[in-house]
């Protein structure tokens, strides 16, 4: 683990990667941006739970290589610990299975510095950041069908507050109705939009013109 010291009022970042190469490029990369520590850097082979009890990052950027299928299990382990992540992918490919895993921001390997900086801020701020390609590009193996029934507009207020990645809790404070009544809006529109996950149910409704992310 390479602990790294900087200004404490700076977004606090943990670096996650397989390749010293990559988790000291990502360093040198984000070091020249203000407004950015990075707080630490580690191998997934780590245990990540004990780096975010070590760093306490405000956020994660994780380099999944080049096969992310390696990994996903451990990303998806991070999936309850409430520090937002964003990964970092070889191809659209693996897009699927990242953003289900529970990743809320996905970009590129090749990203530049702005756009992860940019992402790394978003996803800090509650929100899903996705690369513009990925946006354009089917999110799963299969072409989405015709929605199966329109959705209301309370399930569109939902939608918009998922995306905003408010948990079914600030949701019901938000809109203020029960939990059990949001968790039947998150189950319908699901349904609706035939996505075997919140996040997926998000990007899917970006893709029909739902919401803008």
């Amino acid at each position: 683990m390479d602990k790294v010291i900087s200004n404490s009022k700076d977004l606090r970042i943990l670096i996650i990667a397989d390749d010293p190469l990559a988790r000291a490029g990502l360093s040198a990369l984000l070091s020249d941006q203000g407004g950015i520590q990075v707080s630490g850097r580690v191998s997934g082979h780590d245990d990540v739970s004990a780096s975010l009890e070590v760093y306490r990052p405000d956020v994660i950027l994780w380099d999944l290589g080049g096969n992310p299928t390696l990994v996903i299990d451990g990303l998806a382990d991070l999936r309850d610990l409430n520090t937002p992540v964003v990964a970092l992918i070889p191809d659209a490919e693996h897009a699927p299975e990242v953003l289900s895993a529970g990743a809320r921001g996905v970009l590129f390997r090749d990203s530049d510095a702005q756009a992860i900086l940019t992402a790394l801020r978003a996803v800090f701020e509650g929100l899903m950041v996705l690369a513009p390609e990925l946006l354009a590009a089917p999110v799963t193996h299969r072409k989405p069908a015709p929605l199966v029934e329109e959705l209301t507009p309370r399930e569109i207020e939902v939608l918009r507050l998922l995306a905003e990645g408010l948990s079914n809790k600030l949701i019901s404070k938000r809109l203020g109705i029960s939990e059990h009544t949001v968790k039947f809006h998150v189950n319908a529109i699901m349904g609706k939009l035939g996505a075997q996950s919140r996040t997926e149910a998000v990007v899917l409704a970006t893709r029909w013109g739902l919401i803008l992310l």
